[in-house]
């Protein structure tokens, strides 16, 4: 038993306890500083942070778009739906006439001493026995069995069609749910930019805030926010009653925040913002931005009048309303209000004019 015993550990003395101690002093060292390297924050560049943060915004733009394009064909689905439960509900009260009917005939044929087997058919208690023996509806010969037989067929047609808007519809939220999720993960990569954002200098960041002008009054390329608006304003004449209408609105939104799906009246993203305007002109327009490109006759940037709308990046991920020299008015992204910018901020990628 002795043999396997554990070895009585001395504590070291001497030069043997120094060595110790200095070997775990720089292991410590060691990984404090590896842990330090590991967790440091980048550094980057006042160019960098702005590219990152332009990055985001267009990927936010994107996810964005994309979930209010599903949110609208939710509806769409559900408006659907209701209206199948409508019809549903109107043949299945045809079909309780109709039995009340047949339970009449059923009555005078027992006064009679007789009740015909189709009729017992026609008056079961159970509606799904009543609707599977429907093949005895083809020998009862009279004008309810044909009434029955058609709300029979009626109902087999709204069954198939409301379990396929059930599936429709399910598929939509669990597309809407990932939307969600994929939106929630952007806007924490946002917030994670604009923190970097805030660690460069006052002027810096006014600089990139205020890049393209401000519909607050903050400097622009070109001078006060205040002065570019009046001075575009007083110069462009939309073509049509239509677009005037549209570019006043657009102008009477500036300052309004940018919130997430915002359609108005006190707050809009890009394309909640052109809906808006141009439903205040009496024409209705998609609600995404990739499909107002298709809403109206395409014209090339040469061509452009105030009223068009402009888009800009290869997903056609943004849209602005043009008022003119170059000049557009839009919901640019979280934290920057509606503005005037010059449509060369973006990348542009093509032009519409509803009609």
């Amino acid at each position: 038993m002795a043999a396997h015993r554990k070895p009585k550990q001395r504590p070291l003395t001497g030069p043997a306890a120094r060595t110790a101690v200095t070997v775990a002093l720089a292991g410590a060292a060691s990984a404090t500083a590896f842990e330090g390297v590991g967790q440091a924050a980048p550094q980057l560049s006042p160019a960098q942070v702005k590219a990152k943060v332009d990055q985001l915004y267009q990927e936010a733009e994107v996810a964005t778009d994309k979930y209010n394009g599903t949110k609208e064909q939710t509806k769409a689905s559900e408006k659907s739906l209701r209206t199948l439960r409508d019809e549903a509900a109107r043949s299945t009260a045809r079909l309780n006439t109709a039995r009340s009917a047949l339970g009449s005939m059923a009555a005078a044929q027992y006064r009679n001493g007789a009740v015909s087997p189709s009729v017992q058919v026609f008056l079961s208690s159970d509606p799904a026995q009543y609707l599977d023996r429907a093949a005895y509806v083809e020998r009862a010969g009279d004008v309810q069995a044909t009434e029955v037989s058609g709300v029979q067929r009626q109902l087999g047609r709204l069954t198939q069609l409301r379990s396929e808007a059930h599936t429709k519809l399910g598929d939509l939220r669990l597309q809407q749910a990932g939307l969600k999720k994929q939106k929630a993960a952007v806007q924490s990569r946002i917030r994670s930019a604009q923190a970097l954002l805030a660690r460069l200098s006052a002027p810096e960041r006014a600089q990139y805030e205020s890049r393209g002008g401000s519909s607050d009054g903050s400097p622009g390329p070109h001078g006060s926010g205040a002065a570019d608006r009046s001075t575009v304003r007083d110069a462009v004449l939309a073509p049509n009653s239509r677009a005037a209408q549209a570019v006043a609105f657009a102008y009477g939104a500036l300052g309004k925040p940018y919130v997430w799906g915002a359609t108005g009246p006190s707050s809009f993203d890009c394309s909640g913002l052109t809906q808006a305007a141009y439903r205040s002109a009496g024409v209705s327009l998609p609600r995404t931005t990739y499909t107002q490109i298709n809403s109206g006759q395409r014209v090339s940037r040469s061509e452009l009048s105030p009223g068009d709308l402009v888009f800009f990046y290869s997903g056609v991920s943004h849209v602005g309303i043009y008022v003119g020299n170059g000049q557009m008015i839009h919901a640019p992204h979280p934290g920057a209000p509606v503005r005037l910018a010059p449509i060369d901020q973006m990348p542009f990628v093509g032009a519409a004019r509803p009609v």
